[in-house]
This record gives structure tokens, C-alpha cells and sequence, in this order.
């Protein structure tokens, strides 16, 4: 008697190439969570890290059916530390950007929640989100961090990724990168759009300048720190668009094949800078 073969379906988490240069920061967490029940996996991790809200409530991975009618989901995360989370890689990457920056998740859900709570809407809807919570959750979504040499050596990369100049920056200045500089995704929507990558992708980024001592840490020693500074960034100055460069993430050197000069003369993607209406 013979049978039919029984094949499992591909997990949605199986179309992920770990091998991606953008994914190195994510991998030390990633490494510990498999296919099989990985909301329970990145719960164990979460408790032992002891990751938590500025509130001090334990984070924990809940399903999507959780969210209460009607209650806004950052406001949710606020009042009991449980994220919504559903079986895909939105929501999969924000879980592993909790564990991988958990206090700047935290400071941007608190910045969101007040938002909320200033607007008097528990509901996240009916009314103006305002400058400031849009800017958090555009941060949230789509940001990356540039981490820069402090100092001069990286001036003329700044300067010309804040004009548009891309040859400039990722031509002229290529040396700088991952000896002086260094891009972390943080977005989770970003992250998750760089599964299928494609040329347009662009990141709303954030410089950070950090000490000689950040380039000699290892992965995981580079992440507390970039969590802790930028958490501490965002407590003292906020969150706003103009703190942040677009910057079109598959030009960051090494991170896409055929980076000539054409490649970055390609002005639907590599943009100029626009002129300030007169």
C-alpha cells in the first residue's frame, strides 16, 4: 500500500536571507528564535532580558486579538507592556527590534502614548495625529541610524548625504564606511521591505556621532550603545522629521552589487536635493 507524501508549507519566516549585511545587528537575537512557535521563543527572550515600557510593565508578545475594540495600539503597549503581534514580518521584525533595541522602542512608545494622551483619544483615531507622533512613527517604521567617527573625519560624508550629493557620499567617502561609520536599521517596516530588496528603498535616517571606543566593540556591545544614546536622544529632544536624512539604503557601500557611477546617477532613486521654494 503506498502513501502520499506529506510536505510542511514554507514558513513565512523562511523567505529571510540572514546573510544581508542590513540584518548583522538583528542576527545575535535572531539566532535564538526558530519557525516553530516563535512568539513563545521571543517571549523567553524578552523575560530574560527583562525587557520592559517606560512604565515598567514586562513586554510580552500577545495575539493581535488582544488589542481591544477601539483601544489605540501604542497606548495598549503603554498601559500593560503586551504588543500586538501577528503571524507575519511586520509584525516578526518589530518583535526583534524590541529585543535587539529595547529602550528606544520603549522611549518611542512612551512618546506616542503621551501624544495620545494629549490629544485626549485612547482610539488613535478621530483626530490630527500632530507632528510629533507622525515623526515618531515614521521613526518607528522606516528609520535607520548612521553612526559616525566623532570628530572630523566624517564631516564631508555628513555634509554630502544631507545635500543629496550622492556620488559624493558614497563614492568619494566609500573608505568611511565600516571604518568610521556605520548604518544600524532600526524600522521594522523597513527592515521587512528589504526581505525583496529593491533600488527605491529609502531609509529616514539618523547621524549619530559616537566615540573611537564604539568601533572596536563587538555586535552586540555596538546595539546597548546605540539603544542607550539614541533612547537618551529622543528623551532630551523628541522626535521630528527634520532630525532625519533620507538616505536610499541599497546605496550604503557593499550593500547592493553594481554600485558604479551610474548606478548612483540614477536620479529617480538618487534624488538632488530639493530647492526651498522662493
Amino acid at each position: 500500500m503506498s502513501t502520499t507524501p506529506t510536505f510542511s508549507a514554507p514558513h513565512f519566516l523562511d523567505v529571510i536571507d540572514w546573510r544581508q549585511p542590513w540584518l548583522a545587528p538583528l542576527r545575535a537575537s535572531a539566532t535564538l528564535i526558530g519557525t516553530h512557535n516563535w512568539r513563545l521563543a521571543i517571549n523567553n527572550i524578552a523575560a530574560a532580558r527583562d525587557v520592559r515600557n517606560l512604565n515598567g510593565s514586562p513586554i510580552t508578545f500577545v495575539p493581535q486579538a488582544a488589542l481591544p475594540a477601539g483601544v489605540a495600539y501604542e497606548a495598549f503597549i503603554s498601559d500593560t507592556g503586551n504588543v500586538p503581534t501577528r503571524e507575519n514580518l511586520h509584525d516578526f521584525f518589530n518583535a526583534l527590534i524590541w529585543l535587539s533595541f529595547p529602550l528606544i522602542k520603549a522611549r518611542l512608545n512612551a512618546l506616542q502614548a503621551a501624544e495620545l494622551s494629549k490629544a485626549g483619544t485612547l482610539s488613535g483615531s478621530g483626530k490630527p495625529r500632530g507632528a510629533a507622533r507622525d515623526a515618531a512613527t515614521i521613526f518607528d517604521e522606516n528609520a535607520a541610524l548612521l553612526v559616525v567617527r566623532a570628530g572630523s573625519a566624517c564631516q564631508a560624508l555628513i555634509s554630502a548625504l544631507r545635500e543629496h550629493q550622492w556620488s559624493e557620499a558614497f563614492i568619494a567617502q566609500r573608505s568611511v564606511f565600516d571604518v568610521d561609520a556605520q548604518v544600524m536599521l532600526f524600522g521594522h517596516a523597513l527592515v521587512e521591505k528589504l526581505v525583496f530588496p529593491y533600488k527605491a528603498i529609502t531609509a529616514h535616517t539618523l547621524i549619530l556621532e559616537a566615540p573611537d571606543e564604539f568601533f572596536t566593540l563587538g555586535s552586540e556591545a555596538r546595539n546597548d550603545w546605540v539603544d542607550q544614546y539614541t533612547a537618551a536622544h529622543l528623551m532630551v529632544h523628541g522626535m521630528t522629521i527634520g532630525q532625519l536624512t533620507p538616505v536610499p539604503v541599497l546605496g550604503v557601500p557593499n550593500w547592493c552589487g553594481g554600485q558604479d557611477q551610474a548606478f548612483y546617477g540614477d536620479v529617480t532613486v538618487f534624488r538632488p536635493k530639493r530647492k526651498p521654494a522662493l
